[in-house]
C-alpha cells in the first residue's frame, strides 16, 4: 500500500514481474560439503555457466545470499539490444577497427544465440523480436541517428529505418520526441519467467541451487577453494563470481572493477486495450538517447506502460524516488495523469569504468559481469562461455578476455563520485 494518491490499491512495491513468476521457495537443501564447481550468484550468468558444466557432469552448485534470481535478473524491463555502450569509434581509437569491429559483432551476434536458446529450449518467456524506437531527445541527437544509419560500418550493418518528427505517431502516441530510429533486431521477453525456465533447466540437468546462502570468506587450497557461506563451508575445485551489479566485498578485486547503479522502474495499472495501443501502435521496446536514459514498453500483454529510469542524483528507496519517475513517464505522456501507478522497484546495474563487459579468471576465480544495461543477452552468452572455457573449450574464447579490466584509485566498490556524474550527465543532457 502507498500513501500516494496516484497509486492503485493493491500497489505493490515490488517487481510487477513477480506477480506471474513469485520468486521461488528456498528449501532447506544440505550444503554439499565438496563440488567441483561453484558459483556466487544466481541470475543468468551464474544459471548459463551451472548449466553448462551440469551438461558436462561436473558437480555444481550455485549459491546465492538471497532467493534465485531475486537481482536484477527479475527487476530489469525485459528489453534486450545485443549492443555494448561505446559505438565503434570509440573502440577503434581504444582497440584498433578489428577489434572494434570483433567486440561490436561478438555482442549482437549474442543477441541471436540468445533466441535460438530461447526457441531450442522450448522456454516460455514471452520472448519476441519486436524492435526498438530509439527516440531523439532533442533535434541534434536526430540528425546524429540519420547520420548513422546512413553509414553504417561495413561489417555491422543492421536493418535500420529512421522515422522523422512528423511520421512517429506510427511509433509513439507523443510529441515528447525529434524522431528516431527504428532497430528490427532487438528484442523483448519476461524477464522473471525467462529466469524461471533457465533455473528449471539448469536444476533439470543437475545443478544444485541454494539460496539464502551468502557467500562470506574465500580461501585458497591446493588447487582449489574453501567458501565459507552463512550455512557452512564448501570445497571447491573451480569457483565462478557471478554477482554483477551484486558484487560484495568478498571478491574484492572484483568489486573494485564494478560501479553498481540503481535503475528504478514503475507499471501502471492495466488500461483500456484500445488506450495502451495507441501509445506504441507498432508495441516496440523504447529507449532515447540521453545519457541519463530512459526506456519503456507496453508488457507483454499489452494492458501496462512498464516505464524505467534514473531520476534521483543519490541511491533512493523505490517508493520515495516514484513520484519523479512517474513525473518523467508524464513528460512522455501526459495522457496518463489519471492512470494509477500499479509497482515500483530497483535495481543494481553493474558498469565498467570502460563501459564494456568482461570475463575472465583472477587468481584461479573465473568471473563475468560489467554489461552497462544490456544484461539479458550480454549476461546469458557470457556465463555460457565461461562455463565453456571451465571445460576447456575452445568454443569458450571471446573477445571480450582481451580487454584490460580497469579501476580507479581509491574506488573500492562505493561510487562516492555518482552524484557527481549524474549531475554533470543531466547537464550535457539539457544542451547537447
Amino acid at each position: 500500500m502507498s500513501h500516494y494518491p496516484f497509486c492503485s490499491s493493491d500497489f505493490k512495491n515490488e517487481p510487477y514481474w513477480w506477480d506471474l513468476t513469485p520468486r521461488p521457495a528456498a528449501h532447506a537443501l544440505p550444503l554439499p560439503a565438496t563440488t567441483e564447481v561453484l558459483v556466487i550468484g544466481s541470475g543468468y550468468t551464474g544459471l548459463h555457466c551451472a548449466l553448462q558444466t551440469a551438461l558436462a557432469g561436473r558437480s555444481t552448485l550455485v549459491i546465492d545470499a538471497a532467493d534465485a534470481g531475486w537481482g536484477c535478473s527479475t527487476r530489469n524491463g525485459g528489453q534486450i539490444s545485443g549492443e555494448i555502450k561505446p559505438g565503434y569509434a570509440v573502440l577503434a581509437r581504444r582497440h584498433g577497427a578489428a577489434d572494434a569491429v570483433a567486440l561490436v559483432g561478438a555482442a549482437r551476434g549474442a543477441l541471436d544465440w540468445l533466441g535460438g536458446f530461447v526457441a531450442e529450449n522450448g522456454l516460455d518467456c514471452d520472448y519476441r523480436q519486436c524492435g526498438r524506437y530509439l527516440a531523439a531527445h532533442n533535434s541534434r541527437q536526430f540528425q546524429r541517428l540519420a547520420t548513422a544509419a546512413r553509414r553504417q560500418i561495413p561489417g555491422l550493418e543492421q536493418k535500420q529505418q529512421v522515422v522523422e518528427k512528423r511520421d512517429q505517431s506510427s511509433e509513439i502516441d507523443s510529441d515528447f520526441y525529434h524522431g528516431g530510429l527504428v532497430i528490427e533486431h532487438h528484442c523483448g521477453l519476461d524477464p522473471a519467467k525467462y529466469h524461471q525456465g533457465l533455473l528449471r533447466l539448469a536444476q533439470t540437468n543437475g545443478a544444485q541451487v541454494i539460496g539464502h546462502c551468502a557467500a562470506v570468506g574465500i580461501e585458497r587450497e591446493g588447487d582449489g577453494f574453501i567458501v565459507r557461506t552463512s550455512r557452512g563451508s564448501i570445497k571447491a575445485r573451480e569457483l565462478v563470481v557471478a554477482t554483477n551489479g551484486y558484487t560484495g566485498a568478498v571478491t574484492p578485486w572484483q568489486r573494485r572493477r564494478i560501479i553498481p547503479i540503481g535503475s528504478y522502474m514503475l507499471a501502471t495499472e492495466p488500461m483500456n486495450p484500445g488506450f495502451a495501443a495507441r501509445l506504441m501502435p507498432a508495441s516496440r521496446v523504447f529507449s532515447d538517447t540521453r545519457r541519463i536514459v530512459v526506456y519503456f514498453r507496453r508488457s507483454p500483454d499489452g494492458e501496462r506502460l512498464l516505464f524505467g529510469g534514473r531520476v534521483s542524483v543519490f541511491e533512493s528507496d523505490p517508493l520515495r524516488s516514484l513520484p519523479a519517475l512517474r513525473q518523467e513517464m508524464l513528460h512522455i505522456f501526459p495522457q496518463l495523469s489519471e492512470v494509477k501507478i500499479s509497482h515500483s522497484w530497483m535495481g543494481f546495474v553493474g558498469y565498467s569504468f570502460d563501459s564494456l563487459p568482461h570475463l575472465g579468471t583472477r587468481d584461479g576465480i573465473h568471473y563475468a559481469m560489467g554489461y552497462c544495461g544490456s544484461g539479458i543477452c550480454l549476461a546469458s552468452y557470457f556465463g555460457h562461455l565461461i562455463g565453456l572455457q571451465l571445460l576447456g573449450k575452445a568454443q569458450g574464447n571471446s573477445v571480450f578476455n582481451q580487454p584490460r579490466f580497469q579501476t580507479r584509485p581509491l574506488y573500492r566498490g562505493k561510487p562516492w563520485f555518482l552524484a557527481s556524474a549524474v549531475r554533470y550527465y543531466q547537464l550535457l543532457d539539457r544542451f547537447i
